[in-house]
């Protein structure tokens, strides 16, 4: 049998083998268990984030013998013909090669049919992004009105150039990129499986390469696995990346650190002889920068097992913290500059040239910091002046500024303001009077005064997110007995409830009204507006205003008469 490459041989079957992504797998597979499912889902991200893998194991779930579930046995024949890619009713489209209208016309001519062997035709079309605006035309017909047996599965890396009337007919879940730690522990694992040798260090700088995507992860696994003759070594990948070993990274580090211009170059030099992609080696210095600062600023967060654990904890000890901003700072923008530079090793040099120039004292020496330590508290306590004061900023302290003389002129004379000192007692005494102050508060609507008619000015006053804010968006006030609340939900708009929502309203109203209630919502057809169909409504009008406001202007009524010219409603905006 021929090799078949990692991406594809460990590409997930079930949801269960999906790495990551468990924000989007919990909500399908709810959907799923409790038959609420929509007629099209919207898969975005980046490359190899698995959009297009989740897609076949939803088809997969839809179509399988044993039913409609988060969990296909993968063994009947529905299961095994969409695994290798030759199910009848699962039709799957790389729209970047087919973006003509004539075939999305040719694909959708058979939509009305039912399905040949399945229990869903499934339309999976990949880059979805790339079609015509003809052939979204073509498709939006069926995609507002698709048949009960057709689902829709659409996958893109730019869903900011989809039509807004195909967004708003989706359920869009955005696929995030996978952490390196997850990548790492993956490719650990398959490596295991696989049974080929490997060092962590080796598997970790793969997943820090693939930069999110698991498929660039197991891609470069298969390089280099050839370039190391069956194993994976951190040297080997290295070596295969361009990258450097960690150790010519810290003594850059250190040098820069030292103000030493000369063994700054010297280490440059000797880095170069390997040969190194310099993007890449900037790349670890603000790796390495980063971990200084945590390791300053908060040093239980940095990992203790880390092979150059020692030497981060050493050049924290080593520098102050605005340096480290500094040069992070520098080395950010200058991978941005690096290509601009006649090569890449004068255009690095000079990256750290800058950052050498414009260290703050760096004519007098390096800057250091005292060493870090645990706060016990015991010290701060012994070193407090007897005055009870508050603090004074760095910032606000008296300098005595250095002012040149000028030949047969007198020096300038600059007076500086001394910082006024608050004693800690006026302080609280301030504080206590603004705590006196009477609070103001909101005209809120009560508990009592809670009626339907008024439940569009409560909606409006909830500060609700984004998910719980589309299902209240759709909900009406039938009834309130005391303290118990019952809503009716549009059961046209139900695709994207489920009980949390019922939970989290009822906290919501809770705080809002400062006492507990209780909330209970029901699926009905809503007679009266709800507040999504009100603020509609509210910028229709809003519109309509603003076009008549136009149209009423005497300059414009000038111009259209001048040039024969009409008013384009659409470009319209009103200003709220």
């Amino acid at each position: 049998m021929s090799y078949q490459v990692l991406a594809r041989k460990w590409r997930p079957n079930t949801f269960s083998e999906m790495v990551g992504q468990e924000h989007v797998l919990q909500a399908l597979i709810n959907a799923l268990d409790n038959d609420r499912l929509h007629h099209a889902y919207l898969f975005t991200g980046t490359r190899g984030v698995g959009k297009t893998t989740i897609a076949r194991i939803l088809a997969k779930c839809l179509n399988c013998e044993e039913g409609v579930s988060s969990k296909p046995c993968g063994v009947c024949s529905s299961c095994q013909e969409i695994a290798s890619g030759r199910f009848i009713d699962l039709m799957e489209v790389d729209a970047a090669s087919r973006t003509g209208v004539d075939d999305m016309r040719d694909l959708l001519d058979n939509v009305q049919y039912a399905p040949a062997r399945g229990r869903y035709k499934v339309y999976l079309i990949d880059e979805v992004h790339m079609l015509s605006k003809q052939s979204f035309a073509a498709l939006l017909k069926t995609l507002e009105e698709p048949p009960e047996h057709v689902k829709f599965l659409f996958a893109t890396t730019d869903p900011q150039k989809l039509p807004i009337t195909v967004l708003s007919r989706c359920l869009q879940f955005n696929l995030k990129n996978l952490s390196t730690d997850k990548i790492s522990q993956h490719l650990n694992y398959v490596l295991n499986e696989e049974k080929l040798p490997s060092e962590e260090l080796g598997t970790l700088a793969l997943a820090r390469a693939a930069d999110g995507s698991m498929r660039d992860a197991l891609s470069l696994t298969d390089q280099a696995i050839g370039h190391g003759g069956g194993k994976i070594t951190e040297s080997d990948v290295n070596a295969m990346l361009g990258t450097i070993d960690r150790s010519f990274a810290i003594g850059i580090c250190n040098a820069l650190i030292a103000g030493d211009g000369t063994q700054l170059l010297a280490e440059v030099s000797k880095m170069a002889e390997l040969s190194p992609d310099y993007i890449m080696v900037l790349a670890d210095l603000l790796s390495i920068w980063h971990q200084v600062a945590i390791m300053q600023t908060v040093p239980e967060s940095i990992d203790k097992t880390l092979s150059h654990y020692a030497d981060i904890c050493e050049i924290a000890n080593s520098v102050s913290r605005e340096d480290i901003q500094l040069y992070y700072q520098i080395c950010l923008l200058g991978r941005k500059d690096l290509d601009l530079a006649p090569d890449l090793k004068s255009g690095f040099e000079m990256v750290l040239l800058r950052a050498l120039a414009f260290r703050p004292g760096s004519a007098s020496g390096s800057k250091k910091s005292a060493p870090i330590k645990a706060n016990t508290g015991a010290e701060s306590s012994l070193k407090k002046p007897k005055a009870e004061v508050s603090p004074v900023p760095q910032a606000q302290q008296k300098i005595t500024p250095k002012v040149e003389l000028v030949e047969n002129h007198k020096p300038a004379v600059i007076q500086q303001v001394e910082p006024e000192i608050t004693p800690v007692k006026e302080q609280a005494a301030v504080e206590q009077n603004i705590a006196d102050l009477p609070i103001e508060t909101n005209n809120n609507i009560t508990l009592n005064q809670l009626a339907p008619n008024n439940w569009l000015e409560v909606h409006s006053q909830l500060n609700l997110g984004a998910s719980l804010g589309e299902i209240a968006s759709h909900c009406l006030l039938s009834e309130r007995r005391e303290n118990q609340l019952f809503f009716i939900i549009d059961q046209e708009q139900t695709s994207l409830y489920d009980a949390a929502h019922q939970q989290s309203l009822e906290e919501a109203l809770s705080d809002y009204f400062g006492v507990q209630v209780s909330v209970e919502i029901s699926f009905g057809k809503t007679q009266k507006e709800t507040p999504r169909a009100a603020n509609i409504r509210a910028k229709e009008e809003r519109l309509a205003a603003a076009i008549e406001v136009l149209n009423q202007d005497p300059d414009l009524q000038e111009f259209k008469q001048k040039f024969d010219a009409n008013l384009d409603a659409k470009t319209v905006r009103p200003i709220d």
